[in-house]
Order: C-alpha cells, then structure tokens, then sequence
C-alpha cells in the first residue's frame, strides 16, 4: 500500500491501464484538481517502477505515460477494488 497508497495513484494506474497516455487525459480523469497533485504523482510511481515516461521531441513536446511490468500486474488487484466498492458503496471510484 505504500506504493499505491495515495489517493490519486490508483486512479492515475487505472486511468493509464494498458494504453500510453498523455498528461491531460491522465489530468482530465482525476477530475478537477490542480496540476501539481498528478506531476508529483505521476513522478512517484515512475521513481517506484510502476511507471514510465517517455517524451519525444517534438515541437510541441509530447510526453506518454505507459506501465512497466511490475504496473500492469497492479490491474488485476485495482480491478478487483474497483468491482468491491462497486457491490459495497454506490458511486463509489477507485481511489475516490
């Protein structure tokens, strides 16, 4: 859990899931929050493996997140939480 602990990073390697993604749709599914929250977020889980950033260069710069192995096998267990809190709480969302 100390991995994933924080409120958002679930929703951040759900959101990812098995496609590369770029900030803004990353940003976008988190809802209405600041900037700050998913950058230092998205830096965490790429210092503990789970993710990977890669930028190209591009003019404008484009930068895709995509999970590592060691992410992808966190699918499974998000997946299970996300049908848990579906049968015990209404509404609820992964990390929510």
């Amino acid at each position: 859990m100390a991995t994933i602990g924080k409120k958002w990073k679930s929703v951040i390697i759900y959101t990812i899931g098995l496609k590369r993604q770029r900030f803004g749709i990353i940003h976008t599914k988190m809802g209405i929050i600041s900037r700050k929250i998913p950058t230092e977020q998205l830096k965490e889980l790429e210092e503990d493996g789970i993710i990977k950033r890669e930028a190209f260069k591009e003019v404008p710069p484009r930068v895709e997140y995509f999970l590592t192995d060691k992410g992808l096998e966190l699918l499974p267990i998000l997946n299970m939480l996300t049908e848990w809190n579906l049968r015990h709480n209404s509404g609820g969302e992964v990390g929510g």
